[in-house]
């Protein structure tokens, strides 16, 4: 089989022109090609917004679930079977609106998992009302005064909360998506990836990105949390790259430790109780 029909489904995206997330899906199918990943031990789990709609673009297992219920979903999957690459999708307003009280606690638990926030800054299936990235000054059809506060930005959400595996990327940026979303899939533990993905109809801020987006420097080593936040919050230059990256026990496999200290214990018992029965 043809690599590409062995990961693209028959259903074909049905985005708007130019929207960013073109650029993910194909750097993601890419990619799964590249590592040679297997559909039918993958599970992709998204949310509601357009960011939704991604599982149905690829062969593998899919949930789209309630809006903001990504990571619940996705840590009950990864839970149920370990063994499966489970993959959250969310956007900008599913997952830092809604869901976002459920981000720090998958985060601190380390849910063997890689999240994806899709974020154009908009809500764009519903038409373009203000999300928790709607850039300060941007006039909306929920904001038509200019009284919305500040920007959430959720690497450094990832970093307060204690992530193992944080990064960022623009969509219109392939080449480094291809470098950095295999080290996001291999990561063992919770995973963040940001990913700048404009709105070309409600929100479409090509421009302004393509003139401040810039990778982390060459020399910069994602080992000092502080200084992962400090890039992470740079409005000018935005940077891109991985900000932050160490090696943590995972959720998956401090269960797997207790479920098997329990069946020892079970195991145990049921030994003594044979040797009761003897006596």
């Amino acid at each position: 089989m043809d690599q590409l029909k062995k990961y693209n489904s028959d259903k074909k995206p049905i985005w708007c022109p130019r929207c960013g997330d073109y650029g993910f899906l194909s750097a993601l199918i890419k990619t799964f090609e590249e590592l040679n990943i297997p559909p039918h031990e993958t599970v992709l789990v998204s949310g509601i917004g357009c960011s939704g709609r991604t599982p149905a673009f690829i062969r593998t297992f899919g949930f789209h679930t309630a809006h903001g219920r990504v990571l619940p979903v996705a840590t009950g999957v990864k839970l149920a079977n370990p063994k499966l690459n489970v993959i959250g999708i969310s956007g900008d307003g599913d997952g830092l609106a809604i869901g976002m009280g459920h981000f720090p606690h998958a985060v601190r638990r380390n849910v063997n998992m890689v999240y994806f926030i899709l974020d154009n800054s908009i809500y764009g299936l519903t038409k373009g009302q203000s999300s928790p990235t709607t850039f300060p000054g941007q006039i909306t059809k929920t904001n038509p005064y200019d009284t919305d506060g500040g920007v959430i930005d959720p690497v450094t959400i990832a970093l307060a909360s204690g992530a193992g595996f944080v990064a960022r990327l623009y969509s219109a940026k392939i080449k480094q998506m291809l470098e950095i979303i295999p080290k996001a899939l291999n990561y063992n533990g919770f995973a963040l990836v940001h990913v700048i993905s404009p709105c070309s109809v409600f929100n479409d801020t090509y421009s302004h990105f393509n003139n401040l987006v810039k990778a982390v420097p060459d020399d910069y080593e994602p080992v000092d949390k502080f200084e992962a936040m400090k890039l992470a919050a740079s409005t000018d230059p935005v940077y891109t790259g991985i900000f932050y990256q160490e090696e943590k026990s995972t959720l998956d496999d401090r269960m797997e430790k207790v479920i098997q200290e329990k069946f020892d214990e079970k195991l145990d018992i049921i030994d003594l109780a044979r040797q009761w029965s003897r006596q």
